[in-house]
């Protein structure tokens, strides 16, 4: 079997010039990408106590739903604002032109629950970053946060400091 940065497709210039663009649906192309994805995020969780999954729209969903299943844990999504139906609670983060806001379920974490988030990059990690402001205001604890990949040059990780972040794939630039 391959290694999981093998299953990666890069795409130079995308969506601007000088950017390399990783696309994260190549490894969902191959059984063995995907499968491959999936054991190194549960490796990652080894040995870390935890009650539910959460997983940020849409890659977020595609990822942490298999870990949620064979960990025999609940998932949790966050979708973008007014996607959810029930009462809900939201955060605001910085995009590179503008802002967003993403939304919880109100009753989606219990006060003391342990959570790990799961999703397909970190970039910037103000998406993350806001996640897991949520997750605390709603009295949750985040004892893990996992990738797939991570731009180490866009410095996420540094807004993510107070918390365990581990990434399947670190690419150096941006």
């Amino acid at each position: 079997m391959k290694k999981l940065e093998e299953y990666v497709i890069s795409i130079p210039d995308f969506p601007e010039p000088g950017i390399i663009f990783r696309d994260v649906t190549s490894i969902l192309q191959e059984a063995d990408g995907l499968h491959l994805a999936i054991d190194k995020l549960l490796e990652m969780l080894d040995g870390v106590d935890f009650d539910v999954v959460l997983g940020p729209e849409s890659r977020g969903f595609i990822f942490g739903m298999p870990v949620a299943y064979a960990c025999h844990k609940s998932f949790v999504p966050v979708r973008k604002k007014g996607k959810l139906p029930r009462e809900t609670i939201s955060a605001e983060y910085a995009l590179e032109y503008g802002t967003a806001e993403i939304e919880i379920h109100k009753d989606a974490i219990i006060p003391g629950q342990k959570v790990v988030i799961v999703d397909d990059l970190i970039a910037t990690g103000g998406t993350i970053e806001a996640i897991t402001g949520l997750v605390e205001q709603l009295g949750g604890q985040v004892v893990k946060i996992c990738f797939v990949m991570e731009l180490a040059g866009l410095k996420g990780r540094e807004k993510l400091k107070a918390y365990s972040v581990e990434s399947a794939i670190v690419y150096e630039g941006k």
